[in-house]
């Protein structure tokens, strides 16, 4: 049952990996850059000390901070200790059916710590911000989903990947979310 739900995997990753074509390689790859999205961080930071404060933002920054520590470390403890799964860059019998775009290939790719760490952050300003910016979630969800193809389009992560990184991303948001509201309770109010 596993041998066929990763080559299931496997096949899937093929198909949407080979939808790409050169011309839109440059705009996955600005995409899959972690420092695109600067501006977006420091809008939702903005948008976040208008409407809670310097104090609260203060704390709310260490907090995302801690959950992007999180993500990042429960990613690798995956990555590294436990799955161990290859990215499909990494297998040669995929390199002559897939695009690779990525200018790199890590060694190890269950599950993606880009999905992780968007949905963590789009889950967590979204429901954060939601009183104040009611449809903000949907635009956020909708970017850490592009996040997460441009993983598969570039070549460097199966869709488990992915989709095991986007729940998880989305739970570490949820109780962050959580956290940051009895943190600002107890010392704020």
């Amino acid at each position: 049952m596993l041998d066929q739900l990763l080559q299931l995997d496997e096949d899937l990753f093929i198909f949407l990996n080979s939808l790409g074509n050169s011309s839109w390689d440059g705009f996955w790859l600005v995409v899959t850059d972690k420092l695109t999205f600067i501006p977006l961080y420091a809008i939702l930071l903005f948008l976040i000390y208008k409407k809670f404060g310097l104090k609260s933002l203060l704390i709310l920054i260490l907090i995302v901070a801690a959950m992007i520590t999180f993500t990042d470390q429960i990613t690798n403890l995956f990555k590294y200790v436990i799955a161990k799964r290859p990215r499909p860059c990494r297998e040669e019998h995929l390199k002559e059916v897939m695009r690779f775009v990525a200018g790199g290939c890590g060694r190890y790719g269950f599950f993606s710590g880009h999905s992780a760490n968007s949905m963590a952050a789009a889950v967590f300003a979204g429901l954060l911000l939601r009183p104040y910016y009611r449809n903000l979630i949907f635009v956020l969800l909708f970017w850490s989903a592009i996040v997460a193809y441009s993983r598969i389009y570039v070549g460097v992560h199966y869709p488990i990947d992915i989709i095991c990184g986007l729940a998880f991303g989305g739970l570490s948001g949820f109780m962050f979310y959580k956290l940051q509201w009895y943190l600002r309770k107890r010392f704020i109010s």
